[in-house]
């Protein structure tokens, strides 16, 4: 078991020790150690969340394609901007698993598998999950699952989170569980509470209709999601973690039924995406691209120029460049000169060894939307393939602090090491691991930073105070691993 499954496996066992008190003449009632919304600093939920998000990445497969995550990130905040809650910075995000599902951790983290893209038929229907999410984290449900009489430190409060959130979606952790003997105990604390699903669904509700999406789109979802398990024998993720009966679709509908508005319920955005989530889930590129000719040709597709960039994805990823570029013409010829499509034109002439083709194509881009992380991280991962890593930094740094993702700190390291600043770039790796779990790895490249000569007196001071923190946080994680 790694040291990831260890924690988990610990806070577990932490969580059952101090809640095994009788009360009531019960042994049975399991209580968790409080990190309730009362009990923690902005701040501190800051870095719980960012606690939580490392373990997230050692334990499954987060997506960091650039295009992927900024189509989740921005429909994820055009729901919160339309939501009551202002207290708390969200962060959505992909997972890449087929199973149907969703989660909302602590801190605004909130993961959605590829699986339910896949399987929603419009954006209204993703829009509704992610808004259901969006409730859970602001009526601080997960604070309340967790419950108890004290206060916990960090590694342990975001190990504890991830054994609830995860516990029921993947299988080491659920292992993990089972290791300390307490997985049927604490069972009933790995899902939300039916009052919190249905408190999520009415604010959520709520968030959708605000957001100009059809409010039918919700209880379409679940009732879709019911129809499905009654024709498996296995019920989707989705059900195991938001338990749907028969009474939560008909509170659904009715809910729905009281907004007497009409809405635009898809966009061709979310029909794109679904299209490149379908193509990097197949285990048969070949196989794949003979449906989308034979679909082309039958003209049996649901919607063609969706279609048409799923065909183009998939020649692409296939490296056959020729017809992926006749592909990718034809859908700026059908739909208009669009951002998605220079990105994909791009990313063709690059593939192809045409690079000053690909960094015109997206020099000529970056002019109609400045700042934009997508073509940002492309276009400086060209840049330093072709040896310009001066330009790939400044390009880099248009993009806001608040996108800049993990995958985004290791390119932005290797510009400033191609651009002779080697300190610069060990501060950046150390970030990228710290962010990516690995708190040992972080410390040793800061203290190769403290050796190159491009760090200066005051920024050393800044360095070796970060030091500092990262080893009370491996102190802390030793701690909780040995008890």
């Amino acid at each position: 078991m790694d040291f990831a499954l260890r924690r988990i496996a610990q806070a577990c066992l932490l969580a059952i020790s101090v809640s095994l008190t009788p009360a009531m003449g019960s042994t049975t009632d399991i209580s968790l150690p409080d990190i309730g919304p009362n009990a923690r600093t902005p701040d501190e939920e800051r870095r719980l969340g960012e606690a939580f998000m490392r373990i997230v990445r050692q334990e499954v497969a987060v997506i960091n394609d650039p295009e992927l995550s900024e189509y989740i990130w921005n429909l994820g905040y055009k729901l919160v901007a339309n939501s009551d809650f202002r207290g708390t910075n969200f962060s959505f995000f992909m997972v890449q698993d087929n199973s149907i599902n969703a989660f909302a951790g602590p801190g605004g983290y909130i993961g959605v598998h590829s699986g339910l893209i896949l399987t929603a038929e419009n954006e209204g229907e993703l829009a509704a999950v992610l808004a259901h999410e969006i409730a859970h984290v602001t009526q601080h449900h997960l604070d309340r699952a967790m419950e108890a009489e004290g206060k916990m430190d960090l590694p342990l409060a975001a190990a504890i989170a991830a054994a609830i959130i995860l516990g029921s979606q993947n299988s080491n952790i659920a292992e993990a569980a089972i290791v300390t003997g307490i997985a049927a105990n604490v069972q009933s604390r790995l899902n939300f509470s039916r009052s919190h699903e249905r408190e999520a669904d009415q604010i959520g509700m709520r968030i959708l209709v605000q957001s100009s999406y059809d409010p039918q789109s919700m209880p379409a979802f679940f009732e879709r999601m019911q129809q499905g398990e009654s024709l498996s024998d296995s019920a989707p993720e989705f059900l195991r973690t938001h338990p749907v009966t028969i009474n939560r679709i008909a509170e659904s509908k009715n809910r729905a039924n009281q907004y007497q508005i009409k809405t635009d319920n898809d966009s061709q955005m979310f029909h794109l995406m679904r299209a490149k989530l379908q193509v990097m889930a197949s285990q048969n590129l070949p196989q794949l691209i003979r449906a989308y000719e034979q679909e082309l040709k039958a003209g049996t597709f649901r919607n063609e120029i969706a279609h048409r960039y799923g065909y183009a994805q998939a020649l692409l990823a296939n490296n056959d460049f020729d017809r992926a570029r006749e592909q990718a013409s034809l859908l700026i010829k059908k739909d208009g000169e669009k951002i998605t499509y220079d990105i994909l034109f791009a990313q063709i002439e690059l593939a192809s060894g045409r690079v000053a083709q690909g960094l015109r194509k997206l020099d000529d881009a970056l002019v109609l939307s400045p700042s934009n992380p997508v073509l940002a991280q492309l276009y400086a991962t060209a840049l330093l393939r072709n040896e310009q890593p001066h330009k790939a930094k400044q390009i880099l740094l248009t993009v806001p602090p608040e996108r800049r993702t993990a995958n985004f700190l290791k390119l932005h390291a290797q510009a400033e090491r191609d651009s002779g600043f080697p300190g610069r770039s060990h501060q950046l790796l150390a970030e990228y691991y710290y962010q990516m779990g690995y708190t040992r790895t972080a410390i040793d490249q800061l203290n190769l930073a403290l050796r190159e000569k491009d760090i200066e007196t005051a920024e050393a001071g800044t360095i070796r105070a970060r030091i500092d923190e990262l080893k009370d946080l491996v102190r802390q994680e030793r701690q909780q691993a040995n008890q």
